[in-house]
């Protein structure tokens, strides 16, 4: 995420940091990856090497391969018996399931970018200790500063 939290403008991510697409696969491969539809639409296909479900009233396109449930608590029936899932956006989603997280991984940019998505203030719906932190300088590929995060939340 960005400065003040931004994750998201017009349904795209306002950023390119290839170090964080890297970091996401390696975080979410082999896991169970919930998104929101247009979480779905923008990213634009499956994710590989995932179990992808997607969150949607709309109807299930005919042919699809992927899980398609019409509310967070189908998705997360359909997904008990899994010891991580990786919740993946958008905005919504994030603020529906942050109350029962008991970890995050968080990308932290060094960006101030205009933004219509935000990540809920996780700070105020409990307290969390920082269990990784990685720190990178921009380079070449990634134009700015920016971390790795992985907080637990304290019970």
């Amino acid at each position: 995420m960005a400065n003040d939290r931004v994750i998201g403008l017009n349904n795209q991510m306002p950023w390119h940091m290839p170090a964080d697409l890297a970091h996401f696969k390696q975080v979410t491969l082999g896991k169970p990856v919930v998104m929101g539809r247009k979480t779905f639409d923008s990213i634009g296909r499956l994710l590989p090497g995932r179990r992808n479900v997607v969150i949607s009233r709309q109807v299930k396109p005919e042919g699809f391969a992927a899980d398609w449930v019409n509310s967070l608590e189908d998705a997360l029936t359909l997904l008990s018996k899994e010891p991580e899932v990786m919740v993946i956006g958008g905005a919504e989603l994030y603020r529906q399931t942050l109350p029962m997280a008991d970890r995050l991984y968080l990308s932290e940019f060094a960006l101030e970018v205009a933004g219509d998505a935000y990540f809920p203030d996780y700070h105020a719906i409990g307290q969390w200790r920082i269990s990784s932190e990685q720190l990178f300088q921009a380079d070449d590929k990634n134009p700015v500063d920016y971390r790795f995060l992985q907080l637990e939340r304290e019970r």
